[in-house]
């Protein structure tokens, strides 16, 4: 496969900074159709971006000839269903993190890649950004000695959406749509960085709650895990919580130091030794998902190599319902 004509299904907020635009910046690839219920968003999408196709059907986009990829946009509820279509209709597939709304859709996801040989990546592209190729760098180097503890602490207050009630209040809040709340859209980056680091996380027990009761998801989650490496952790998240309380770190403890970063900030890396304390600044590329999407296609081009694949992000979908209490 050497030139990636792309079929978009989904043309929300995600693709229009964090992704869409990468696709056109790596050789070999192009957007050629993209696709939305939503005729006026499809046709002001294919518009202001210059796709020369645009459709209101899924079927009919990944049945398009000219179409040989897919990257599945959308909420997390029908990730499964469009990325089996695609599969099954021999397009490989990018699609949105989490892979599913639950870790059984993760399951099927990955028995039609296996069946039918077509490959479908995942977009957990912090893995790929040079912030965190950065932190698993010193880790690796063994900076902070053996690593003993992994600490992640997150709050933010409510936002004014929140408050919105029915089909005002965001698809992230609805269980139904997007599998649990921000907890479910937030926690898989955290999640799948501390895999990649340390290996896979066998056992997880969550204490999730629901403390501001201003939506169905739960909005308060405390949790601990321990990781195949032997590593033990622990997170909490709250997504009501006063703005003094306002944090997003992720602290990792060794025998000789301790290494600490943000996930969504990207605030300087902090690094702490018996040598004293040091403040990494790493910046990202302006489109934040081009490196993963760069390895995606080199992979599927035959040169390169994305292990960001729906077998690697599954685990992720696993402590996730762990955490929440879903298996």
């Amino acid at each position: 496969m050497k030139e990636i004509s792309w079929g978009f299904i989904g043309c929300g907020e995600v693709t229009e900074k964090k992704s869409g635009p990468a696709f056109n910046e790596v050789p070999g690839s192009h957007i050629e159709a993209v696709m939305s219920r939503s005729e006026r968003r499809a046709r002001s999408y294919a518009e202001r971006h210059h796709v020369r196709k645009w459709y209101t059907d899924a079927q009919k986009l990944i049945d398009d000839p000219t179409v040989n990829a897919i990257y599945i946009a959308t909420p997390p509820s029908s990730h499964a269903t469009f990325a089996i279509m695609a599969m099954r209709a021999g397009k490989p597939v990018y699609v949105e993190k989490p892979l599913a709304a639950s870790y059984m859709d993760c399951v099927r996801i990955n028995r039609i890649s296996e069946e039918t040989g077509i490959p479908c990546f995942v977009a957990y592209y912090r893995r790929y950004l040079p912030y965190f190729q950065r932190v698993k760098k010193i880790l690796q180097n063994g900076t902070i000695g053996e690593v003993i503890n992994v600490q992640v602490r997150f709050s933010v207050p409510p936002r004014d959406i929140d408050l919105q009630k029915g089909d005002a209040q965001p698809w992230r809040l609805r269980p139904d749509i997007s599998g649990g709340g921000y907890f479910y859209d937030l926690a898989p980056h955290q999640i799948d960085l501390l895999q990649d680091y340390f290996g896979i996380i066998t056992r997880a027990h969550g204490y999730p709650a629901n403390r501001a009761r201003l939506y169905q998801a739960e909005d308060t989650i405390s949790a601990c895990f321990f990781f195949e490496s032997g590593i033990t952790g622990s997170g909490s998240w709250c997504f009501v919580g006063h703005r003094s309380a306002e944090e997003d770190r992720i602290e990792i403890i060794g025998t000789k130091g301790t290494l600490s970063f943000s996930v969504f900030n990207y605030d300087p890396i902090q690094l702490v030794t018996s040598e004293g304390k040091t403040s990494i600044n790493v910046p990202n590329p302006s489109y934040v998902q081009l490196p993963i999407i760069r390895a995606v296609i080199e992979d599927l081009q035959g040169y390169g190599h994305c292990d960001c694949t729906s077998i690697s992000a599954t685990p992720t979908n696993w402590v996730l319902d762990r955490i929440l209490w879903k298996n």
